[in-house]
Order: C-alpha cells, then structure tokens, then sequence
C-alpha cells in the first residue's frame, strides 16, 4: 500500500523541513509494515514536497498513521509546514504508471490494465510456448514459480516502464 502525502513547507523553513524529513524517516522506519518512503523535493522555492510512504498493507499503514510517534513528529512541524488536504493512496500498480519528478493523478484504470494486459499477454504467451515445457517434469509448486518469478522483474524494470514512455501522450493528454 502506498500513499502520497504533500507538504507546503514554509518560505525560508526548507532546511527546518528537511532536517524534519530525516527524524520522520528514522522513526517510520522503525514502525511495523514500513516498506520504504520517497521525497520528492520542489524544483523551485516555494514549491511542494511530495512523500511516496509504502506500508506492507492497509493495516500497517493505518497503524502508522494513527500511531502517537507519527502524532509527535508531525506536531514538531508546527509553523513549519502543513499537509495538503490532498492525500492519495494507491494499491501499487500506479507507481508503474508515475512520471519523474511530477505530481499527476494516475491514468484512468481502464487505461492501466490495457497497458498491463498489452505487456503481460506476450510474455505468457512466449513463457507457455518455450519456457514452460522445459520444467513441465517438475512438481507443480515449483513449474509455478517460474513464470512470477521472471514476470515481476521483467514487468517492473523493463517492460511497464517502456510501454509507459511509449504511451505517454495517451497515458496523460492533459500533459
């Protein structure tokens, strides 16, 4: 589970904010299901901080958010910064469909599963035809990890992030 949060940081309190971002980080980092966070900082003065949090499941995430040591560091930020109201949550899939340095909503679903189907059918079709009849000896729990086990590298590193840049203008017209 992911979930975005946006942060307008005081004029002149960006060092304040930044030295924060290490404190947050410790302690969420610490904290039961935590997966990992990006920031993102603004390219000009004055701009937004985005925070991608990953929690290993909405539980987790939800404990976090509600824990009194996320409460404590949030409440250093007073006159410092605040949070958006803006706050977007995401199952995961989106983040293959995120632009650099950009904060824009996530193409429509219908148009991610199109493009997953458009990456994912020709592998399969590829992994049943070649791949498959070379283990087809071996114990069905064992024949099974293969194909996820070669898919979620190839579809993560090579192939979303391809078609997406190909895609883009149809991913994103407003852009």
């Amino acid at each position: 589970m992911t979930v975005v949060f946006t942060w307008d940081v005081a004029p002149g309190r960006e060092s304040e904010f930044e030295a924060w971002l290490h404190r947050v980080n410790q302690v969420a980092t610490d904290f039961p299901g935590h997966q990992g966070v990006t920031w993102i900082a603004p390219d000009d003065p004055g701009g937004h901080y985005h925070a991608l949090l990953r929690f290993s499941g909405s539980r987790a995430l939800e404990a976090w958010l509600g824990s009194p040591e996320r409460a404590r560091t949030i409440a250093e930020l007073e006159g410092i910064a605040t949070e958006a109201d803006r706050r977007v949550r995401t199952t995961g899939m989106e983040t293959w469909f995120s632009l650099p340095r950009t904060a824009v909503r996530p193409p429509p679903k219908w148009k991610m599963a199109l493009v997953s189907f458009t990456a994912v059918y020709p592998c399969v079709l590829l992994f049943t035809a070649f791949v498959a009849p070379l283990f087809q000896d071996w114990p069905l729990p064992l024949r099974t990890v293969v194909l996820p086990t070669v898919m979620a590298p190839l579809l993560t590193y090579v192939l979303m992030p391809t078609l997406s840049r190909l895609l883009r203008s149809w991913l994103y017209p407003d852009l």
